[in-house]
């Protein structure tokens, strides 16, 4: 490849750059929608103990009984009308994703309380889909240094839902 001038050799690399970093992005909004879903399906079915966090304690009988008493589904934690799943959203900006609930409540039962037991969400679904997680944005880091060709599945980056 020959360039007339500076400039232009500029420009080209300039355009490259940022047809990487589109990619990029693109693997960083897949891997956090990824995550949303992941976190909002561990709403309402006990979680069994995985990496660091242990499993979810049951429901004390006093919360059951007033679940019941309001017509909201038994046996399934953190779920009465759905609101605190709903709220589970993710946002990219630049090179960072957030995913998290707008529900003050949610806190809580992600870490514990003194009263309330930990009912991991969050990092549940981060340890549940690590592997894919780092595979989404990795597909799309190569995929962008190499102009957005497909990738061969040799290097390990063959996955459904690649963000290109």
């Amino acid at each position: 490849m020959e360039f007339d001038s500076m400039a232009d050799l500029a420009h080209h690399l300039m355009q490259e750059t940022v047809g990487g970093l589109i990619h990029v992005k693109k693997g960083l909004e897949a891997a956090a929608v990824l995550l949303e879903e992941t976190a909002k399906e561990e709403i309402g079915h006990y979680q069994e103990a995985i990496g660091p966090f242990d499993s979810w304690a049951p429901l004390a009988e006093s919360t059951e009984a007033r679940k019941a008493a309001k017509g909201y589904p038994p046996d399934s934690p953190l779920l009465a009308t759905g609101a605190m799943r709903d709220s589970i959203t993710h946002e990219t900006e630049g090179w960072e994703a957030t995913v998290g609930s707008t529900d003050p409540k949610m806190v809580y039962h992600e870490f514990g309380t003194a009263r309330i037991p930990p009912r991991p969400v969050f990092g549940t679904a981060l340890y549940k889909k690590l592997a894919k997680v780092q595979k989404l944005i990795g597909n799309a880091a190569v995929s962008g240094f190499v102009g957005g060709d497909p990738i061969h599945p040799s290097l390990g980056y063959d996955i459904e839902g690649s963000p290109e």
